[in-house]
């Protein structure tokens, strides 16, 4: 677009609220955004790139067009947004992966014996909905649960009361069989209506009612139904201590918990459900497009894109970040819900353990995504023969290494080398490195360091009878992948050429665009945007860079274990435990006498005044 032209434009833009839309020169839509006034929003995007985040470079890069829809009020933007963003699915926006709708439990309390059954559709029939659900197979395992503990039926037959006899779910205590007239029509209602109190968090009310039923049956001697109802108390008690969160000190409060966990274009995002004190439910969702996006951004879409299609808006939102326009959605969610809602971001107390909870399910779930894609081999083999393919590699890369290096201001400076068999980690290859010849901040120079240590080895070892050896140091690599850019991609080949090395593939991935490059070719290697491959380097880089920062905030932390003690000359650790066994602490140490110093077994008076100056 010329500047010109957009100029013109943008004189014309009104400064009213409403939504734009980000085109690239095929008309596709790349992002949508609101604003409060259009015009100055749009300007924002027409100024220096240098001024831009990242992400929005890379979109201005690839615009061409935009558009804009005016709106009455910034509400109405909200919405329209949130609408945009579900029909286009906009590279450039944060949006829940599922492009479908999602999943619904529903109860048709019309029905004269009410069916649960999965719905994908909200109507306003007055039936009850529980929802949305991240997928059909969670709403099915709350459909598994709510079954155990409640006996309604799972048939679609017409209820008449004089079927001769019922179905094996009678005679396994899952149904109360009205078909066959062992149940009243009141009767199996008030199973539906156990089902609908356990879903809105009214437990306690439930197993009250089975226990007076239960009392009722053992004073009329009908001890064989009493202990199935004893049993499914039992099993309702034993689902409550699984679930038991308490909130504000015991009050019966109604909240949703929502934290996320960042991976490198996607967030796993957690929501636990706590209805009167009493978690009822969790559920979990994947956000896509959030590369170069704050995590506040991302929690942000996610609410709007979540509660508008949500049934059920409970007053209190705990969340793990505070929002930029907080005020404005939760004026939205009051409109939806009809009362206040009011969003919390807890610092401390009981709301806060609870965001603590929810986001160390957030981390463990994006770990095991990761570990799932891991165990898919089909998938792993894709991978692996489509990076063989994009990077014109001699041959399949099946051992592949990854190099990294960790340092905060030049301290501590350490590499890691993570090695991927077959697409699978092999831990017990994995090696660190701790820098010893670099100075300051160098990153190349460091690089060089931990590569220049490692193919040695590998030279020493093929010096041996020509071959490489069944140690690990040994073993030929198929691709070389060093975390960075072009920069250190030189670094790494000026290595492989002092060595004589010409035989092992090398590559770099830069981390701001995903490219790879490799030496013979001043163009990067861009791989497919969902591809395997490109996600199996994401992975390797990754578990590079874990491994790295692990070791690194390990030699940090021996570093701080360090006292002043260790500063005086003459003071070895079995003094220091000596000194510590009696005084306890250093400051202990600091106030004490220089007599009492020295009567310690092993120092001397000039030991013990030397120690206190020190000190």
């Amino acid at each position: 677009m010329s500047t010109s032209l957009f100029e013109h434009r943008l004189r014309l833009t009104p400064e009213t609220p409403g939504v734009y839309l980000m085109k690239d020169s095929q008309e596709k839509v790349l992002y949508v955004g609101k604003a409060s006034v259009l015009r100055n929003r749009l300007r924002s995007y027409f100024v220096s790139k240098e001024t831009l985040s990242t992400k929005t470079r890379l979109l201005m890069n690839q615009v061409s067009d935009f558009e804009y829809i005016v709106t009455d009020t910034e509400s109405e933007a909200l919405i329209l947004e949130n609408t945009l963003i579900k029909r286009y699915k906009p590279r450039y926006n944060a949006r829940l992966k599922d492009d479908k709708t999602y999943p619904y439990l529903k109860i048709d309390l019309q029905e004269d014996f009410p069916r649960v059954y999965i719905t994908r559709q909200v109507s306003n029939d007055g039936a009850r909905y529980f929802g949305p659900f991240a997928s059909a197979g969670s709403v099915r395992q709350t459909m598994d649960l709510i079954k155990r503990l409640f006996p309604y039926r799972s048939c679609t037959k017409t209820i008449t009361g004089t079927d001769p006899r019922p179905c094996l779910e009678f005679y396994i205590n899952r149904c109360v069989a009205p078909c066959s007239g062992h149940a009243s029509k009141s009767e199996y209602l008030n199973v539906i209506q156990q089902v609908v109190m356990f879903m809105e968090g009214e437990t306690e009310t439930v197993t009250a009612q089975i226990a007076s039923k239960m009392q009722i049956a053992s004073e009329n001697m009908e001890f064989e139904r009493a202990a199935v109802l004893r049993d499914q108390i039992r099993s309702i008690e034993k689902v409550l201590e699984e679930r038991e969160i308490k909130v504000d000190s015991g009050k019966l409060v109604d909240l949703d918990a929502i934290a996320l966990a960042n991976g490198e274009d996607e967030c796993w995002v957690e929501v636990f459900f706590i209805r009167r004190g009493k978690l009822v439910g969790r559920d979990k969702f994947l956000m896509e497009g959030t590369k170069e996006e704050e995590p506040y951004q991302v929690l942000e879409q996610f609410i709007k894109q979540f509660y508008q299609s949500a049934v059920v808006i409970p007053p209190t939102i705990l969340l793990q970040y505070k929002i930029e326009d907080a005020d404005l959605t939760s004026d939205w969610l009051k409109f939806r819900r009809g009362s206040n809602v009011r969003l919390i971001v807890p610092q401390r107390g009981m709301n806060k353990k609870i965001i603590d909870v929810v986001y160390a399910n957030a981390q463990e779930g994006l770990v095991q995504k990761r570990v799932s894609w891991l165990n898919d081999s089909s998938v792993i083999e894709q991978a692996v023969h489509e990076l063989q393919e994009q990077l014109s590699l001699p041959k399949l890369p099946q051992r592949m290494e990854c190099y990294d290096i960790s340092h905060i201001q030049g301290t501590n400076v350490v590499g890691s080398m993570v090695v991927f068999q077959d697409g699978k980690p092999r831990t017990d290859q994995y090696r660190r490195f701790r820098i010893k010849t670099v100075e300051g901040v160098d990153d190349y120079a460091s690089m060089q360091e931990m590569l220049r240590r490692r193919f040695e080895r590998l030279s020493k070892a093929r010096k041996v009878d020509g071959t490489s050896t069944a140690d690990s140091w040994g073993i030929v690599p198929d691709l070389v992948l060093i975390d960075g850019g072009k920069g250190h991609l030189s670094a790494a080949l000026e290595v492989f050429l002092q060595l004589g090395i010409d035989d092992v593939p090398l590559a770099s991935l830069a981390k701001e665009n995903e490219w790879i490059y490799v030496p013979e070719s001043t163009e990067p290697i861009v791989l497919p945007r969902h591809s395997q491959s490109l996600y199996l380097v994401q992975r390797l880089r990754d578990e590079a860079h874990r491994f790295a920062i692990t070791y690194h905030r390990n030699l940090r932390s021996k570093g701080s274990l360090k006292s002043s003690i260790d500063m005086v000359t003459g003071i070895g650790p079995k003094r220091k435990r000596m000194l510590l066994r009696k005084f306890g602490t250093v400051q202990a140490i600091k106030d004490a006498d220089i007599d009492d110093i020295a009567a310690v077994p092993g120092l001397t008076r000039s030991l013990a005044m030397r120690l206190k100056e020190t000190l």
